[in-house]
């Protein structure tokens, strides 16, 4: 039992600052790989190409496709969130290990997928069910979205720094770093009750069920998936883009993806509150069309400054995007399905990424960096042009699926 010493929103502000602790340390783990991917798959026995960099990532996000929903309705059916993170995020640590100690085994390259493949379906188990923790808080589900992303972007950006200043050290030492990030965040998982959490535990079946009784939710599935995927092209893409036509290191693609990253985090909080306010249409559909646009400018710029400065306001745009995005996703579920249905976001998040991957890495090979960039930009802004209607009807509540938002503490 809570002490009647200490208030309701104190003890809410402190587990929502636990948990976003958690999605920044899942996040920083994840990023430490992109800067230097090129460098890792060489070192685990692939090639330096973009093609055999697109297989190192979609291996661990066909994972994430394939689990992410799993965790969601396992975590509902059981009526646990944090048991079950704290076991995803130990199991990636060890997937991370199990990666570094592969070189001396001799393992062939297609191992080094397998691996890759088991580590995200544990890690997906972290990251989905913190941010469903997160839901679960009252306060305002843009504010609680809002923390996730503002965790989200500050763990992208710390791991695209140091990630590659490790990589430019030795190849393996981004894995090392990553293991022991995962770690830290299960031992952190353990802190957090469960009993601060609004869980209503149904069965996994009832879950599944409601969440299809929702077709509403197709909406921020879809722009998940198109934001998702201009991430996934960025992790890939992006790296060789900036190492290949700037002549940058691991490092210094690292910091040209902070350039994105630290204003998409710094801004995405103030921005779920904002949703809170005027609702999500504004921040999704114009959000969104600029952020499109902004993308194929980092890919048009002829300087490598130009091209940091698109990368800056790109990321300013997608964190007005993003936390509205999650929210609208909170929004429509009902408390019993919500799990499920922010598990059903990760799943078209990770198919996003998927797709950012293999759609950047097939467009460079083919058609060349500018291609590939205006193909994706391009994406972005016909989502909000086609669902614009729809986002705007779910905003204002005329659509009978859509649940009220709680009120700000």
């Amino acid at each position: 039992m809570r002490p009647e010493s200490v208030p309701e929103t104190v003890t809410r502000r402190g587990t929502r600052i636990r948990l976003a602790v958690g999605v920044w340390g899942v996040l920083v783990s994840q990023v430490l790989l992109y800067p230097g991917v090129e460098d890792i798959v060489v070192t685990l026995g692939g090639d330096a190409t973009v093609d055999a960099g697109m297989w190192f990532l979609v291996a661990e996000f066909a994972a994430f496709v394939a689990f992410a929903s799993v965790w969601g309705a396992a975590s509902d059916a059981l009526g646990r969130r944090m048991s079950l993170a704290t076991a995803g995020a130990f199991g990636g640590a060890a997937g991370y290990l199990a990666l570094a100690a592969a070189p001396g085994l001799g393992l062939p390259f297609a191992g080094i997928l397998v691996i890759r493949v088991v580590g995200g379906a544990a890690t997906i188990g972290a990251f989905s069910l913190s941010i469903t923790a997160l839901a679960d808080l009252a306060g305002g589900n843009g504010r609680n979205m809002g923390a996730a992303g503002i965790a989200i972007g500050l763990g992208a950006a710390l791991g695209s720094v140091v990630g590659g200043r490790l990589a430019d050290a030795a190849p393996r030492y981004p894995l090392y770093a990553a293991a022991v990030t995962l770690a830290a965040v299960g031992i952190l998982f353990v802190t957090i009750p469960e009993n601060g959490l609004d869980v209503d535990p149904p069965r996994t079946g009832d879950a599944l069920d409601g969440l299809r009784r929702q077709p509403a939710l197709a909406v921020p599935y879809a722009f998940g998936f198109i934001d998702r995927m201009t991430a996934g092209f960025f992790a890939l893409v992006g790296v060789f883009y900036f190492r290949t036509t700037f002549g940058l290191s691991a490092a210094g693609a690292g910091l040209a993806l902070a350039a994105f990253f630290v204003p998409f985090a710094l801004l995405q909080y103030p921005a779920g509150l904002l949703s809170d306010r005027i609702g999500r249409a504004i921040p999704v559909i114009a959000g969104s069309v600029c952020y499109g646009l902004g993308i194929v400018a980092v890919g048009v710029a002829p300087t490598l400054w130009l091209a940091v400065a698109a990368m800056v306001a790109v990321g300013a745009l997608g964190a007005l995007v993003a936390p509205a995005t999650m929210a609208l996703v909170t929004d429509v579920a009902t408390a019993e399905t919500r799990g499920a249905a922010l598990g059903g976001f990760n799943v078209f998040g990770s198919l996003g990424f998927l797709t950012g991957f293999l759609l950047g890495g097939l467009a460079t090979s083919t058609a060349g960096y500018f291609v590939a960039f205006l193909v994706v930009g391009l994406s972005e802004v016909a989502i909000a042009v086609v669902a614009a209607r729809a986002v705007w009807r779910l905003s204002d509540g005329s659509d009978p699926a859509r649940a009220s938002v709680r009120p700000a503490e």
